[in-house]
């Protein structure tokens, strides 16, 4: 079969006489000679390696399909074949060539150096995180920090298992012919729209269906109104009211503060949802910020305090600015290429585009360049 793997009978379905594993193909009987991995004897050194390390396996959802299936019982693991010649041989028997699954396995810590290069292996291992396909979970999760336990090494520090795409409410087959080409989705949206979407639609470790219409709601109300209006608006009022300089840094008053905190948190809240895989989450709190944003700049009103307020008006952009440029760095990683541009429209050098630099202020007076579009508005009919 093609998922190189065993399934007891319990996990498989039938239909028209015919057994399907759940990733849906076929299966069928296999009889050969093998070695075995007792697996079934370290069934209590994993659950109580999951009891002690309860971030290993995310989201908490697979976490919990492990423990089950572990606790259900384990069999001893078939690790090696003999219906076939290629493959690693068995050591002492060469007549058996490695199963797959082990032999993949192991290429992640032959790759970083083991057992010959001790150095560049401690140096690299355990690894901090394998991020895999929800259908190999139980190789990543079970077979391997068992293996590892064994062979007397750490397994990585978190397994984290992410979902499939679903493309307008169906699987993604050959037989619909609906596989979704990325470079044609790219050259239709832009590459930052395109991944700050399938970053932002679901829960990463969750399935999602992608639609085109989700994409353009997106980026229209998101992107290209919430931060890149907020950014144009901003950037063309220091450019008319302000000769086109950065204001100098401002105190704070009452009216600065709801937007303040949630920008001043934005570093850490972001960072810790990255820490956890939760990329929508993160995205959600920049995006929560811009939104306050927005809504400071419409009652504040800079465009009318030129007259009244001056020295308001300036600090109003100020703050508006520094908000700027703190979005812009904490989404650098998931849309590189927009946020280089904003940062360059912000007057931020390049050598100062680091969460570190966000504790040092920009210095008054910084010549700003006129600000240009960072989203194109997309037509829903387009879609």
């Amino acid at each position: 079969m093609r998922d190189e793997a065993f399934y007891g009978p319990d996990e498989l379905t039938e239909r028209d006489g015919v057994r399907y594993a759940p990733s849906g193909a076929p299966v069928e009987w296999v009889r050969e000679p093998s070695y075995f991995f007792r697996l079934a004897s370290w069934a209590d050194r994993l659950l109580a390696f999951y009891e002690a390390n309860p971030d290993f396996i995310l989201p908490a959802g697979r976490r919990n399909e492990v423990i089950a299936f572990v606790k259900a019982g384990l069999s001893d693991l078939s690790i090696s074949r003999t219906s076939f010649a290629w493959g690693i041989p068995v050591p002492g028997d060469p007549q058996h060539v490695m199963y797959v699954w082990v032999d993949a396995l192991t290429n992640y810590i032959t790759a970083a150096g083991y057992p010959s290069v001790r150095e560049a292996f401690s140096k690299w291992w355990p690894a901090e995180l394998h991020i895999v396909g929800k259908d190999i979970l139980r190789f990543h999760a079970i077979y391997w920090p068992a293996l590892l336990m064994a062979a007397g090494l750490a397994p990585p520090r978190r397994v984290f298992a992410h979902g499939w795409w679903t493309v307008e409410g169906e699987k993604i087959s050959k037989s619909l012919g609906n596989a979704i080409d990325p470079l044609t989705l790219v050259e239709e949206f832009g590459l930052d729209p395109v991944r700050y979407f399938l970053l932002r639609e679901v829960p990463f470790g969750g399935d999602g269906d992608f639609s085109r219409a989700a994409l353009v709601a997106r980026n229209n109300g998101e992107l290209a109104n919430a931060l890149g209006n907020l950014a144009n608006r901003t950037l063309s009022l220091i450019g008319r009211n302000c000769d086109g300089v950065l204001p100098a840094p401002a105190a704070r008053a009452p009216a600065d503060a709801a937007l303040a905190g949630l920008v001043d948190a934005l570093p850490v809240t972001v960072g810790a949802h990255l820490d956890r895989q939760e990329f929508h989450l993160a995205l959600e709190a920049v995006m929560a910020a811009a939104r306050e944003a927005n809504g400071y700049i419409t009652i504040e009103q800079p465009w009318a305090l030129k007259k009244t307020a001056p020295a308001r008006m300036a600090a109003v952009l100020r703050h508006l600015h520094d908000a700027l440029r703190t979005f812009a760095t904490v989404l650098t990683p998931f849309m590189p290429d927009t946020m280089s541009r904003l940062l360059d429209q912000l007057g931020v050098p390049e050598e100062a585009r680091g969460l570190a630099d966000l504790a040092t202020p920009l210095p008054a007076g910084l010549p700003l360049p006129p600000p240009e579009p960072l989203f194109r508005k997309l037509e829903t009919s387009a879609a």
